[in-house]
């Protein structure tokens, strides 16, 4: 794998009626991110059918194995805005990356493969984000990450920011998933 970025292709869950199949063999090890994996197996179908959630599959060219996938909605954050004389809200349009995660099973096979989830946020979710953006207003993309140190910090590096500890708090009374429950805001401007 000379360059790992013209490895991969993105695909639409629904793209081939073999990928049904194909996320059977899925795997996420970390324990904290096994919801990710029971979400692709169990959900992502489900939620494509009510066009409530949109999943796409990151393949290998070569091999067709599933690198990773990520899910992707339409949404908003509020923000308090308030000034000592007067209340107010301010409404963020945005797009939120409600699911991201690389396949154990494909990095256990192809251990020199690395960066794999660096290459699919910068060359598949952030040209959707912006393509939509290009039809309609989008400001931000944002996450409920895993309260994991060290997945705080990888995400900082594709450049997502945490709000002060009473602006998530008030991003998390208004529109904050209950299933999120636990996980950290953040986001980036686009």
């Amino acid at each position: 794998m000379d360059n790992l970025n013209e490895q991969f292709r993105c695909e639409h869950l629904f793209a081939s009626s073999k990928n049904l199949q194909a996320i059977k063999s899925f795997r996420v090890d970390k324990r904290s991110g096994k919801g990710l994996e029971l979400y692709l197996k169990n959900n992502a179908a489900t939620e494509e059918i009510s066009k409530s959630n949109r999943t796409y599959l990151v393949k290998d060219k070569v091999t067709e194995e599933i690198a990773g996938y990520f899910s992707l909605r339409t949404g908003l954050f509020t923000l308090d805005i308030s000034t000592p004389d007067e209340d107010a809200m301010y409404s963020v349009s945005a797009i939120e990356l409600s699911n991201f995660a690389v396949n154990s099973a494909y990095k256990d096979k192809h251990p020199e493969a690395n960066r794999i989830g660096h290459i699919i946020f910068t060359n598949f979710i952030i040209p959707i984000v912006k393509s939509v953006g290009e039809t309609v207003g989008v400001q931000a993309l944002y996450i409920y990450a895993l309260p994991e140190d060290n997945l705080i910090s990888y995400y900082e590096t594709l450049g997502f920011s945490r709000l002060s500890h009473e602006e998530e708090e008030f991003v998390h009374k208004h529109v904050k998933p209950h299933y999120d429950k636990g996980c950290y805001f953040m986001y980036q401007i686009l």
